[in-house]
């Protein structure tokens, strides 16, 4: 009945009418504090951003989440049931496509370190009679090693990114539930470290007040 954006909807205009009339609208019908899951949404898949498999899976489970809340209200006439079905087979795909990239990185860097290994112990077997050759080949061999351990560490880096913003996602949401005016901002490393520490402490202490 309030029209923000004239039908037919694309995505964008969808995750706008939400953001439009969250609080007056939606925010009754579902909880008020997936609205971070519609920015979440709005901010990797309407504003250009180059999205990677890690974050892929972060906005795949954001609209599942978001697809459950709604169940609650109505099925929609059979859609959001559908929609569901579909986002929940993009992520199992995407999780098995990831699985098998892993393993098969895996099985490649075994096969490297196997060829590696057999390539130092002919070249031990030919230093005594060519000690020249075997600097050589040396050379050849070390750049393209560092740079399989360079990618490998770059892949790691991009996982550990993609949990730290999820960590950071989640960790905001919950701030904002116990102080809609705190401002909050991604901590370093160590700081959340820190703050891992106090926050573990904090939950034992609870945990050992209630077995009390």
């Amino acid at each position: 009945q309030i029209l923000y954006l004239k039908p037919p909807w694309t995505l964008a205009n969808l995750l706008k009418c939400y953001k439009k009339h969250w609080m007056a609208v939606f925010g009754h019908i579902v909880p008020r504090s997936l609205f971070s899951t519609v920015e979440c949404l709005y901010t990797h898949l309407c504003t250009g951003k180059t999205v990677d498999s890690s974050t892929a899976g972060i906005l795949l489970q954001e609209s599942k989440k978001l697809l459950h809340a709604f169940s609650s209200r109505s099925d929609y006439n059979g859609v959001l049931p559908q929609a569901y079905a579909e986002v929940n087979k993009l992520y199992q795909t995407l999780t098995e496509v990831r699985g098998a990239l892993v393993r098969s990185d895996s099985e490649q860097d075994l096969s490297e370190d196997i060829m590696v290994l057999s390539e130092n112990a002919v070249c031990e077997k030919m230093e005594a009679m060519a000690p020249n050759f075997q600097n050589s080949e040396e050379k050849k061999l070390h750049p393209s090693f560092h740079v399989a351990q360079e990618n490998k560490h770059q892949e790691i880096w991009s996982v550990l990114e993609g949990v730290w913003n999820t960590m950071n996602l989640y960790s905001i949401e919950m701030f904002q539930k116990l102080d809609p005016n705190a401002v909050t901002a991604k901590s370093s490393f160590e700081e959340a470290f820190l703050g891992l520490q106090k926050l573990l402490a904090a939950v034992n202490g609870i945990r050992e007040g209630i077995s009390r």
